[in-house]
């Protein structure tokens, strides 16, 4: 075994894996939100981005979605970590085909579990990692050539919003979509 093997089968430093498998998680208010604008900043996409991927069902707010004309979006933190996701992704040549296979199965996990996860990929294909060991037998089986930390990536979000204004879901006004209302009213007059 040469001296580059043994070193990739050593166990990682604790301060390098302490993000991703250890530190505790500050508590996450769920009616506490971003509007567009700001998740755009934090997650370093432009707002057409942002639009797209809601309309698309790629990464939708989950605290408030827009409804009709003047309403605005409101993302939570774990929104807006996942926005950061699909932008580094994306950066790296992979697919939006892949992207929204990624995506989907990091929406069926909770909170605790993204920060423990690693993705990579190979620019053609998404894979999970959970641990250390998965991450370096992804590499040296030669499908893994970049690889995004989740754990890293939410420290960098909490960073990027600690400045950044919040809202709150019950203080946006109640925006009423002059259309939509004309709408129903002809759909009850038939």
């Amino acid at each position: 075994m040469s001296a580059n093997e043994a070193s990739l089968h050593a166990p990682a430093p604790q301060h390098t894996q302490g993000m991703l498998f250890g530190d505790p998680l500050p508590h996450l208010d769920v009616n506490t939100g971003y509007r567009g604008p700001v998740a755009c900043r934090a997650a370093g996409i432009t707002y057409r981005q942002l639009d797209y991927w809601a309309r698309t069902g790629l990464v939708e707010p989950s605290i408030r979605g827009a409804k009709g004309s003047g309403s605005q979006r409101l993302y939570a933190f774990r929104d807006i970590l996942l926005l950061k996701i699909v932008k580094r992704l994306l950066d790296t040549g992979v697919s939006l085909q892949q992207i929204r296979v990624a995506i989907n199965a990091l929406h069926a996990r909770g909170v605790e579990d993204l920060t423990s996860i690693t993705l990579m990929s190979d620019g053609a294909s998404v894979y999970e990692c959970t641990s250390a060991d998965e991450v370096v037998d992804l590499v040296q089986g030669g499908q893994g050539v970049f690889g995004i930390a989740v754990g890293r990536v939410w420290h960098e979000i909490e960073g990027s919003l600690a400045e950044l204004p919040v809202e709150h879901a019950a203080d946006a006004p109640v925006v009423e979509d002059e259309l939509a209302k004309r709408r129903a009213a002809k759909q009850q007059a038939v």
